[in-house]
């Protein structure tokens, strides 16, 4: 995924996190979508909460996941929302944050977790318990929180980090009273404190130099530096299948379930599988997916609000795209009422338009920041600004400048029939104003490799928020550096507007309204990527399992991060 946390594709450091493009994935309790047109509730969010007295002792959950990713580390640019959803198994969950975004401190790790101003500097006070440790014997205080700071601050020491955002408005972190605990100082009052060391946890401080943080997550989950309920049992990244099972390490809560599985599975794969009850959950975010399995015996259907936007984002570095108005061309090519209609045939589901990167519709402080910077389907425009920038219609429509076809590479890993028609649309709407959209099949092991190297031209995924925060990511969205917009549009001058205009702010509601009147100016001077939609998150499940999505970037418990040693099935 990286930003808004809430709402973040990518980022694990809490912010966004990068997923697989998708018509929106959904569920509901009563029932998938209809051939009427009516609209089916979707709820907030639709997770089976129970208290640990109602979930039994002992039992399996098998998941499906999209890719065990090469890069490992959650903290990490490269990382992926399959990578966090791996992490939050083994790794510390030090914050825990409720559906609607209230974030607390998880009591098996801390004792206490206080925001408060020391001479004008906004600090936080994390005091951890004393059985805490991490399962190499490291002891995990002050040290820890070190760590994780200066991994996370900047791209300019060696690191690689997911996202700096939270981590560079940091002065310092120092012990407290004891080595159990750590004072982290600000850089005047900071406006977000809450996000700092929220999705991704803490990292065992022998991740304190770059070469590690970097690379030794690179097909490797490193159990022995994590500290949580489970530990890793099984791990085969050709198969892409991993377990976890119960740490003997572990002082909190017992963990319920005896096992934790995920498989890696293509779409059609992902069905059979859960038809033939050897995965307990499955996306069902189309249509036909729905039918496919809504029907299995003992299958739940559950929808929730997605904090997650499928966006469409072209590369400004390919000779194509290099002209802004070209790119601009290109997307005012695009009938986004079309592709919803596509994606949501027959779940009954509609939203206001996604507006924004920064937040959702629903958030108070929003604003259609794409319309105002002019953002609509409009062919005559595209085709007016295609042909002053000299790309001139041949003979078989198609445009060409300089003797080179304007033909663009549109990889999709997925072969779902929606997934195909998605693509297909996109496809007809840009040969209209005369661009050459060529559809690359690709297999879902390939997602992240290929987006990270730029094996594309144009690429369409999910950003997936963790939490609610949603302005405070911002320069992971635009800024020159971020790995999560690979538009290659940022700029030192769009980093500076960031800082001074924005990140300056001392208060949420200052802070939300300036990025939401800088964003416009952003999106005029960039044209890299555009939201298409949210949608719900469906999916069926096994009727009786509980506390579904206790990681980030799931997607049935809108921002929660809720306790994974409570997962487990009903008594």
């Amino acid at each position: 995924m990286k930003h808004n946390k809430l709402w973040g594709a990518v980022a694990i450091s809490g912010v966004l996190a990068l997923a697989l493009a998708g018509c929106a994935s959904g569920s509901g309790n009563t029932g998938g979508g209809n051939d009427g047109g009516e609209t089916v509730e979707t709820k907030t969010a639709d997770y089976n909460p129970q208290p640990r007295d109602n979930v039994q002792d002992g039992g399996e959950v098998h998941f499906e996941i999209q890719e065990v990713p090469e890069q490992l580390n959650a903290f990490n640019s490269d990382a992926s929302a399959d990578t966090a959803r791996l992490w939050y198994y083994f790794m510390p969950q030090i914050l825990l944050v409720t559906p609607e975004g209230e974030v607390s401190k998880n009591d098996a790790y801390l004792d206490a977790y206080e925001i408060g101003e020391v001479d004008g500097n906004t600090t936080i006070t994390f005091t951890f318990t004393d059985k805490a440790h991490f399962n190499d014997g490291t002891d995990m205080d002050w040290t820890a929180i070190d760590a994780t700071w200066k991994a996370n601050r900047s791209y300019d020491e060696g690191f690689n980090p997911n996202a700096t955002d939270g981590y560079k408005q940091i002065a310092s972190v120092e012990q407290g009273d004891t080595a159990k605990t750590a004072v982290v100082t600000f850089d005047g009052i900071y406006a977000w404190p809450s996000m700092a060391f929220l999705t991704g946890g803490v990292l065992n401080p022998k991740h304190a130099d770059a070469e590690t943080f970097n690379n030794a997550y690179i097909g490797n989950l490193n159990s022995e530096w994590g500290a949580g309920p489970y530990v890793v049992d099984e791990f085969d990244a050709n198969s892409g299948f991993v377990s976890f099972t119960p740490n003997p390490e572990w002082w909190g809560n017992a963990p319920k379930l005896d096992k934790v599985t995920f498989q890696a599975l293509e779409d059609d794969a992902a069905i059979n599988a859960f038809r033939n009850g050897e995965i307990d959950q499955v996306e069902a975010n189309s249509e036909d997916r729905l039918k496919q399995v809504s029907d299995v015996d003992g299958a739940v259907v559950r929808r929730a609000q997605q904090t997650a936007k499928t966006v469409l984002m072209v590369d400004a570095d390919k000779p194509q795209f290099e002209d802004i108005n070209v790119r601009k061309a290109f997307f005012l090519g695009v009938d986004i009422d079309q592709q919803k209609q596509i994606a949501w045939k027959g779940l009954g589901y509609e939203e206001p338009v996604a507006g924004s990167l920064n937040m959702y519709s629903f958030q108070d402080g929003y604003v259609d920041a794409f319309g105002e910077a002019g953002l609509k389907y409009d062919q005559e425009e595209a085709k007016k600004l295609l042909d002053d920038a000299g790309w001139k219609v041949g003979d078989d429509g198609i445009r060409e400048k300089d003797g080179e076809k304007f033909t663009v590479t549109y990889p999709i890993f997925s072969n779902t029939p929606v997934q195909e028609a998605l693509a297909k649309s996109l496809q007809a709407q840009q040969k209209e104003i005369g661009i050459d959209v060529q559809i690359d099949v690709r297999s879902t092991n390939d997602f992240s490799d290929d987006f990270n190297t730029k094996n594309w031209d144009i690429f369409s995924l999910r950003f997936t928020d963790s939490d609610p925060f949603g302005p405070a990511w911002m320069s992971q969205l635009y800024g020159s550096d971020s790995g999560l917009n690979l538009s290659g549009t940022g700029s030192a001058e769009i980093d500076e507007k960031l800082a001074s205009d924005v990140e300056s702010q001392t208060d949420a509601e200052s802070w939300t309204a300036a990025a939401m009147k800088l964003e416009p100016e952003i999106i005029e001077e960039t044209w890299g990527v555009i939201p298409l939609y949210s949608g719900p998150s469906i999916y069926v499940v096994q009727d009786g399992l509980a506390n579904l999505t206790p990681e980030p970037y799931v997607g049935l418990d809108l921002f929660g991060v809720t306790p994974v040693e409570d997962l487990g099935w009903e008594k």
